[in-house]
């Protein structure tokens, strides 16, 4: 475990691994060289990133100035972002997936001064933006030949091969000077700048300091004790979100564990076969994914392959079941158990790799069947919940101790309180070591205090004060109680739809009911003042192209939505059956069919993959309100 004393700051972190945990020479980072996996040591981390450093000292940049990133993961990413952090300057990590107009707001609101730039895509995106971000004064591409591309006119910035700075040779008196500047940045200094996706309104820039990460690595290492130097983390969730940049990179760099970068979401499910990780971060989609895929593998032969496909589950699920209730399961349960590994469980968790210790679940909620999927496979998820505004983690499941539909215990060192939408008074006020296994609440807000909160919102003192209230707790706008000791979640404050009678329905657990339909791949309700719930259907596309057997012909026709009866029909039949399972107010309806997904590039979604409500009701407002004049008229 690490001793955190003087080791306060992020870019201490890497300096305690070397003195207390790993020798300079071991790996830290992992990733694909061409068709090979290559090896990276502490030790030329380090020195790649005290050249970074001394290229920045020599440009003049002091404490407190910004410098962004706009890169996929990858070593560069930790080269420079230790490089820039170790001498005071502000991490600023731009989502990749953003607009133009997105990426030159954050540039000006922030005052970017140097910008990492990942691919020549992106190079092009901001090229074109950069007459027009007036503090930007150098743009860093990472890859070769970017001379190729045709820079506008207009561009003051000057252009840097990221080659240029990790070359960098650094001089003793340069060594010197960052060890200083290293030793003058503070925990209480801003770290970084992470702009929020928000479903709504202007981003805004969250100020987290170095004591905000470093303490939340802290307590969750202790609430998870489990991690230690022996790991292997695979990193494929964007640095630019907060969840990654702590779960993996600042454990990494506090544990002194490994890190090996996945080439990308296509290759991953290939890249966890090569590089065997013992503990990923991930979203629950994938995990709903991988559920989908292992459940249409073992069923879609039919005969004595699924029956002992489900056989095998079931036997998971009652071994699972007799665990969590403390017994022993027995001699019998027990053997069957190891049959159903050998014969189905083994060959799922090889494609992971093997080695999976555990999965880390965060940035949405994870369907409980799902997570009891998983459960009863004997692969351990372990599920997060925090925003960027909280460094971000609030709470996390103990290793020993699963409650599944539920996000964990309270991290050490904080409150979390449920408070009255209405009334605004306290229903609970629980912390970490309040925790009793038995205790339930009913729902309110969810508000936070103590040392995960951020410093506030950039240049924003305004929309600080109305997050943070007098008392500092900090609002977080999701909805949740306590059951059995952990913080459950129910929705966003602001997703909660309301009926035409009042009632309320919280469309995020009632999605994800409705996501059991293995034909179902995304589900949006809606019903906010309307008499009764409809939704848009993304399907599961490969199990609608091999039902129907649709040509790619079919995705690309220029209606959003299918118009076909036969295929409303098959969804109709899913709808209904599950429909069973939720209050009369809470079921669905009608349905539209959307040909494909929510698009980031339309402004649909947030780079975390949250729908933009607003966004999409308005979009497409028309087909929606012809939902319910459909109805009108079925009546």
């Amino acid at each position: 475990m690490v001793t955190f004393n003087e080791f306060s700051t992020v870019p201490s972190l890497l300096r305690n691994v070397i003195e207390n945990i790993h020798k300079p020479e071991e790996t830290f980072l992992i990733h694909k060289n061409g068709a090979k996996w290559e090896d990276i040591s502490f030790k030329d981390t380090l020195s790649r990133a005290d050249s970074v450093s001394a290229f920045f000292l020599e440009k003049g940049i002091i404490k407190g100035d910004r410098l962004g990133l706009m890169i996929e993961n990858s070593p560069e990413y930790v080269y420079y972002d230790q490089g820039i952090q170790q001498i005071g300057a502000i991490n600023v990590s731009i989502y990749p997936t953003l607009s133009e107009h997105e990426v030159a707001y954050i540039i000006n609101d922030s005052g970017i001064k140097a910008l990492l730039v990942g691919n020549p895509f992106l190079f092009k995106k901001v090229v074109k933006i950069a007459a027009n971000c007036s503090a930007l004064q150098y743009i860093i591409p990472t890859f070769s030949d970017f001379e190729k591309i045709i820079i506008p006119a207009d561009v003051n910035a000057e252009i840097i091969p990221f080659k240029t700075l990790v070359e960098k040779s650094v001089s003793e008196a340069e060594h010197k000077q960052i060890n200083q500047r290293r030793r003058e940045v503070l925990p209480a200094d801003i770290s970084s700048l992470i702009y929020t996706s928000g479903t709504t309104g202007t981003p805004k820039g969250v100020m987290l300091t170095h004591n905000n990460f470093v303490e939340n690595v802290n307590v969750c290492l202790q609430q998870i004790p489990v991690i230690d130097e022996t790991e292997t983390f695979l990193s494929f969730l964007p640095l630019s979100h907060v969840f990654e940049r702590t779960a993996t990179y600042h454990v990494c760099c506090a544990q002194g564990c490994k890190i090996a970068f996945a080439q990308s979401l296509e290759l991953l499910a290939k890249n966890m076969g090569e590089v065997r990780p013992t503990i990923m971060s991930c979203v629950p989609r994938l995990l709903e994914r991988i559920h989908d895929k292992a459940i249409k593998s073992g069923t879609a032969a039919g005969g004595m392959k699924a029956k002992i496909f489900n056989w095998a589950l079931e036997t998971g699920k009652n071994y699972r079941e007799a665990k969590e209730a403390g017994k022993s399961g027995g001699l019998v349960l027990g053997a069957k158990k190891a049959v159903a590994e050998k014969l189905v469980f083994s060959k799922i968790k090889e494609k992971t790799g093997g080695r999976l210790k555990f999965m880390l679940s965060g940035g949405a909620a994870l369907p409980r069947n799902v997570g009891e999927f998983f459960g009863d496979l004997g692969i351990k998820v372990l599920e997060g919940f925090g925003l960027t505004e909280t460094s971000p983690v609030m709470a996390v499941t103990e290793y020993h101790r699963q409650v599944y539909g539920t996000v964990g215990r309270i991290i050490p060192g904080i409150e979390v309180a449920i408070q009255d939408i209405e009334t605004k008074e306290m229903i609970s006020i629980q912390t970490h070591d309040t925790f009793k296994e038995d205790f339930e609440c009913a729902e309110g807000e969810i508000i936070v205090r103590g040392h995960c909160v951020m410093k506030g919102y950039f240049n924003k003192p305004a929309e600080t004060a109305e997050a943070i209230d007098k008392d500092k707790w900090f609002h977080t706008g999701d909805i949740g109680r306590y059951y059995k000791g952990n913080l459950q979640i129910t929705d966003r404050l602001k997703n909660m739809i309301v009926n035409a009678y009042g009632k309320n329905v919280y469309p995020t657990p009632v999605e994800n009911i409705y996501l059991k339909s293995p034909k179902i791949d995304q589900l949006f309700l809606i019903g906010d003042k309307r008499d009764y719930i409809t939704a848009i259907i993304i399907p599961n596309r490969e199990t609608l192209q091999e039902t129907f057997d649709l040509t790619e012909a079919f995705f690309l026709e220029e209606a959003s939505f299918i118009d076909n009866q036969e295929i409303k029909e098959w969804f109709e039949k899913d709808i209904k059956k599950i429909s069973n399972e939720l209050a009369k107010f809470e079921r669905i309806k009608n349905f539209i069919i959307k040909r494909n997904p929510f698009d980031i590039d339309e402004g649909e979604i947030t780079p975390t993959m949250k729908v933009k409500r607003r966004v999409v009701e308005k979009k497409y407002i028309e087909a929606i309100n012809s939902m319910y004049e459909e109805m009108v008229e079925a009546d």
